[in-house]
């Protein structure tokens, strides 16, 4: 076999870079879950222990810590509402949150998460304790320049000893510049996994991709990155059979939701509603598969 020279110092390698794999699994963290405070979510995720031999399922009881997800949709299908009520669901439970305004200057966001945290029953001083919002709207920098983001980030987590990181939007980040969507979601990934952060990245999706997949305008860039994706869609009722499978009439509209992958643990592959309450907060509902049994049940 012929051997070939390289240039160490143009091409160092990297010895630190190499581990066996039991040492790179004394440095990981314990899987364990993280509540959402979003109903019916919790219960998706998933963990296989050993039992008298067997691997046998158990329930993770929420997101897993650490991990960073993509929150992706068009408009209109829950996107803020989830993450904000995660948000709210975190700051009562006494831990802090860094909530990232991209799309809407901070003030407005604020109110939203007023109300959220009323429909939760969260106390007001929780929420005004724990959330720590960073103005990115109204701050063109913070925008354009993903160093400057990330240093304001470092000293908010330093400061208020953040545990979660919510980003609304990422796409914000890159708009105009799609091209530039792996390098900013590699930055902002990297630095959170390092930072020991649970993180939410929400991702608007065209409306032209309403179909329930990862496809978006820098979509692709998100999903193949982050640690896994949950897909939020909406249809139109438009024909007897979708009448008869959600219940609905024709004109109205049905969101759905989807995990497209965990690479940490375990999940639900299947589609499910998902509701909007009364009160403003998001639930995941049934699997479409149990939507039709019910409807052939009462039907028959």
């Amino acid at each position: 076999m012929r051997s070939e020279t390289y240039d160490r110092e143009e091409h160092p390698v990297v010895e630190e870079s190499v581990f066996t794999l039991a040492e790179a699994a004394e440095k990981a963290p314990k899987l364990e879950g993280v509540p959402t405070g979003i109903e019916g979510l919790d219960d998706l995720f998933f963990f296989a222990t050993l039992k008298r031999g067997k691997p046998v399922k158990q329930l993770l009881g929420g997101i897993p810590r650490y991990g960073v997800f993509n929150i992706t949709g068009i408009a209109d299908t829950g996107k803020s509402l989830m993450v904000e009520q995660y948000a709210v669901h975190q700051a009562g439970r006494g831990e802090r949150v860094a909530f990232l305004t991209v799309e809407s200057p901070a003030a407005f966001v604020a109110a939203g998460m007023k109300a959220r945290a009323q429909a939760m029953g969260v106390p007001e001083e929780a929420v005004d304790e724990n959330i720590v919002l960073i103005d990115v709207a109204s701050h063109r920098v913070l925008r354009e320049d993903i160093v400057s983001l990330l240093n304001t980030l470092a000293y908010t987590i330093r400061t208020y000893k953040v545990k979660h990181t919510v980003i609304d939007s990422v796409t914000g980040l890159y708009e105009a510049r799609e091209m530039l969507a792996r390098s900013v979601v590699r930055q902002v990934f990297n630095f959170l996994k390092k930072w020991y952060q649970t993180g939410l990245l929400v991702s608007q999706k065209r409306s032209g991709h309403e179909q329930i997949t990862a496809e978006a305008a820098g979509g692709y860039a998100v999903a193949h990155i982050v640690d896994g994706t949950f897909v939020l869609s909406k249809e139109t009722i438009d024909s007897q059979y979708k009448e008869r499978l959600y219940g609905l009439p024709l004109g109205e509209i049905v969101r759905l939701f989807r995990i497209d992958g965990c690479r940490l643990s375990g999940h639900d592959t299947r589609t499910h509603l998902l509701e909007i309450t009364d009160l403003g907060l998001v639930r995941i509902g049934p699997t479409l598969a149990e939507l039709r049994q019910r409807r052939s049940g009462k039907t028959s």
